[in-house]
């Protein structure tokens, strides 16, 4: 088994500079059965021999409880970071739904990041804690299709089905269109989510991605900490696109966008992640 600390980090660097929640629990890891052809996770972990999306490794569960006891507790710990917590290995492991448990009995706010419609299943609905949980759902396209072709995660028709239960029985939940990949997004479908809030991140690429995804990179013009990016016009132009959200926060990488969203656009300045925070922090 990998050491822990695989498992369980706090994210520095230019990322982890920049997110308000960069303390990260996988509950899986060192590979995900979504196997995303854009994820930047794999980009960086393939090349090492670190990948295997048919047998992620799985956290030992008593090292989560140790790791969920040392965690400050007013700070909110990320479920998900360079795998999906929600992947189908958890029908059989429950991994996540352990943690889930452990983190409410401590009382530590949590945020899940997925692909997965699972999240919104009745046994997960009657654990997740109103006052602690925080959900986002990624969504990238609605054509369900078309998804199959680049990522295997529920279809996205389950995924909004997921994001909407969870509007319907007030959870603190976010449609996340991540990456935000443009052509593929029908706006129409997009703005007819019924979901209050909405976290925007754009996609950015490397070499191993534009292998894996083969779409049109000639618009990422902007290069920064290895990675290319669309530059901010461009991203203004798309965003201009995603209408009939209460609220609208964009996830940014990139100095010069993450600034302007920062100061122009995000419906909190301080947290781009835009979580409901009962405990006032």
């Amino acid at each position: 088994m990998e050491d822990f600390n695989s498992f369980f980090k706090t994210v520095d660097g230019n990322e982890g500079g920049k997110c308000h929640y960069n303390s990260r629990l996988d509950t899986y890891g060192c590979g995900c059965q979504h196997d995303c052809s854009y994820c930047y996770a794999k980009s960086l972990l393939d090349f090492r021999g670190l990948w295997n999306p048919k047998a992620p490794r799985i956290a030992p569960i008593d090292e989560v409880k140790k790791a969920i006891k040392k965690f400050p507790r007013n700070q909110v710990v990320r479920l998900g970071g360079m795998t999906d917590c929600f992947q189908p290995l958890e029908k059989t492991v429950r991994n996540t739904y352990k943690a889930i448990r452990l983190l409410n009995m401590k009382k530590q706010p949590y945020l899940i990041v997925t692909k997965s419609a699972m999240v919104a299943d009745d046994e997960y609905l009657s654990i997740l804690d109103k006052d602690l949980a925080h959900v986002q759902i990624t969504v990238t396209t609605f054509d369900d299709k078309l998804c199959a072709s680049y990522e295997k995660a529920s279809p996205p028709s389950k995924r909004v089905e997921a994001i909407e239960k969870l509007q319907k029985n007030g959870f603190d939940v976010q449609l996340r269109l991540s990456p935000f990949i443009p052509q593929y997004v029908e706006f129409e479908k997009l703005n007819s989510v019924e979901c209050d809030k909405i976290l925007v991140e754009f996609l950015r690429t490397n070499h191993w991605i534009e292998n894996w995804f083969p779409i049109s990179y000639s618009e990422y013009t902007v290069k920064q900490n290895g990675y290319h990016h669309l530059p901010l016009e461009r991203k203004l132009d798309y965003i201009s696109l995603i209408k009939d959200f209460k609220e609208m926060s964009v996830c940014e990488d990139e100095n010069r966008a993450y600034q302007y969203w920062q100061k122009h656009f995000n419906h909190n300045p301080d947290d781009c992640c835009n979580l409901r925070r009962k405990d006032g922090h």
